[in-house]
């Protein structure tokens, strides 16, 4: 996300004075119940969808992601690296590739 958009997100927050509700667990909520209702675009068919409602749900979900990035003071980058390396430690390539097992399956 570029960094324009992030302070439009925090200042669209800010002018409405939002943030007293943007606690971790609150904003935790709003991601899962964002979440599913992308995942409603998706209720009766894998391949006919509304493109445009996947958008704007996504974009939900993304703007509550970095509403709590905010409110705990995280790094986007620094976060995805850190767990990009998990992941590739319980993935590696010669036995995952191909495969959607879970890694304690490998």
């Amino acid at each position: 996300m570029t960094e324009q958009t992030k302070k439009r997100i925090r200042k669209f927050v800010e002018d409405r004075d939002w943030s007293q509700f943007h606690s971790p667990a609150n904003l935790a909520k709003s991601i899962s119940i964002e979440a599913n209702e992308l995942l409603e675009c998706f209720q009766w068919s894998d391949t006919d969808y509304n493109l445009q409602h996947v958008k704007e749900e996504l974009a939900d979900v993304l703007v509550y992601c970095q509403d709590m990035l905010d409110a705990l003071n995280l790094n986007e980058d620094e976060i995805i690296n850190m767990k990009m390396d998990m992941n590739e430690k319980k993935y590696p390539v010669d036995k995952a590739k191909g495969s959607n097992k879970k890694y304690t399956e490998l």
